[in-house]
């Protein structure tokens, strides 16, 4: 061994989105004249930088360089100590590499982002609402979920009402919202609610939504009611007041003979006639994409018909067989999806606001794998990078692809020479879909849903050329 290193400090420490330096000493302890190549390795290494990367030393001569680390302040940088090291090569002997190694503490931070889907139910006896909680801190978050409003017109029942949210992962609290009186007449009344994230030490973290409450039945219905209330019983008293007493001559002959008449025989009553029950509804195909954005891609298609027979067997871990499984235990609706990630594959599935794909790893999303339960279908269609663009944008390379609910639906493509991701669209048949998408260079985007009496669809990700998709999460 020619060289002598020494890190100062051994252990450094560093908040997330700030900056610290750590100096490392080198001699030269060999007899020629050498130069030395640095190169940061470790999990620590993208934020980590070496000046000056090159350093010429005599024999027995002391050089100094710095090291530098900036972590972001993601949910990246994990907090707690994260092991680093420096790989040193001589150039005159390669093969004498040396790589000391030192420790560098994240301090942890909390940052919690909620958001209300929809913000405004409308209903007569209840509303369902969901609350996304995204930690965007780089520790694990516990936090408790309660619900409020002026006047307590609003029972709260919250599921689960405690959550643990691991960095970087987001998580969808399901509240039902029940009236305690019931508007049986008249119009609707907005009821302003709060759903409350406590976490232990901290302030409460209101979120604000609206109900809106209908009454049981309009006000005009009401007010027909009452006026045919009224004439009904105007008429009854009428006909009390002035019934005619009709006697006939015969009636009254027969009863000074003392014979009474017959009864009437009784006559056959109607038999009411059964309607023809409705036929069941076939299963509903995903909503068409005509008029949406996918007509770009060329080709437009429609969304996928009804599936009647299956001839091939869903394979293992996909997301239809993930959803499959998911709504067997819990019944309602669902939505799970898995990533192709370039020099990857496919990762596992993820269901229900988890994250699919890569963050961090300079990775992009070729083809997405999506299915559903309590939709009534999706349908979606891939925005991909262009080669030959001429704006800078990507495009749409195929039509929109649907299926049905508990089928698998397939989005871009796996083949080897196919272009990566930018973006997507996707809508369901029945209810609202929410997207949250990490763009390479950009990070995580604002959840974005498909509000009823919208588009009927929803975009996510980016339309550049120069970026591409690398994570995504899926509510329903």
């Amino acid at each position: 061994m020619s060289l002598w290193t020494s890190l100062e400090p051994a252990s450094a420490t560093v908040d997330p989105g700030g900056r610290t330096t750590v100096r490392l000493r080198l001699r030269n302890t060999g007899d020629v004249v050498d130069e030395y190549r640095f190169e940061p390795v470790g999990d620590v290494a993208p934020w980590m930088t070496v000046e000056p990367q090159t350093l010429r030393l005599y024999p027995g001569t002391t050089g100094t360089v710095e090291l530098a680390f900036a972590p972001p302040r993601t949910p990246d940088a994990t907090a707690g100590p994260n092991p680093y090291a420096v790989r040193i090569t001589p150039t005159a002997h390669p093969e004498a590499t040396t790589v000391p190694e030192g420790n560098l503490t994240i301090t942890p931070f909390t940052e919690v982002r909620a958001e209300l889907v929809p913000p405004t139910v409308k209903g007569r006896f209840r509303g369902r609402p969901k609350l996304a909680v995204d930690n965007l801190g780089n520790t694990r978050l516990t936090a408790s979920i309660s619900g409020s409003d002026n006047g307590d017109h609003l029972s709260y029942d919250i599921y689960p009402s405690n959550v643990q949210i691991e960095p970087g992962r987001a998580a969808f609290v399901k509240a039902t919202l029940k009236p305690r009186q019931i508007i049986w007449f008249g119009s609707k009344e907005q009821r302003p609610y709060v759903l409350a994230v406590q976490r232990s030490g901290a302030k409460p973290q209101p979120v604000e939504g609206t109900y809106v409450q209908r009454g049981f039945l309009p006000r005009w219905l009401a007010t027909f009611l009452g006026v045919f209330m009224a004439l009904a019983i105007t008429f009854v008293m009428l006909w009390i007041a002035y019934k005619p007493q009709v006697r006939t001559a015969a009636t009254e002959k027969l009863q000074e003979a003392g014979i009474s008449t017959l009864p009437p025989s009784p006559s056959a009553s109607a038999q009411p006639v059964v309607p023809p029950l409705p036929s069941t509804p076939a299963a509903s195909s995903a909503p068409a994409a005509a008029g949406t954005p996918a007509s770009g891609g060329g080709g437009g298609g429609s969304a996928a018909e009804p599936e009647t027979k299956e001839t091939a067997k869903a394979p293992e871990n996909t997301a239809a067989v993930a959803v499959q499984q998911l709504d067997a235990r819990d019944p309602g609706r669902h939505i799970c999806y898995r990533a192709y990630v370039a020099g990857k594959g496919w990762t596992d599935p993820e269901c229900d606001g988890t994250m699919a794909g890569t963050v961090g790893q300079n990775l992009p999303i070729k083809a997405l794998n999506i299915a559903v339960s309590g939709t009534k279908g999706t349908a979606g269609s891939a925005f991909v990078h262009d080669p030959e663009s001429t704006n800078g944008k990507g495009h749409y390379n195929a039509p929109w692809s649907g299926k049905v609910d508990g089928i698998d639906n397939y989005i871009g493509s796996t083949k080897k020479d196919a272009p990566s991701m930018l973006g997507f669209v996707i809508n369901v048949q029945d209810g609202v879909v929410c997207q949250t998408a990490h763009v390479h260079n950009e990070g995580w985007h604002g959840l974005g849903c498909d509000e009823p009496g919208g588009d009927h669809w929803i975009f996510g990700g980016t339309l550049s050329n120069d970026l591409w998709l690398e994570a995504v999460k899926f509510t329903v």
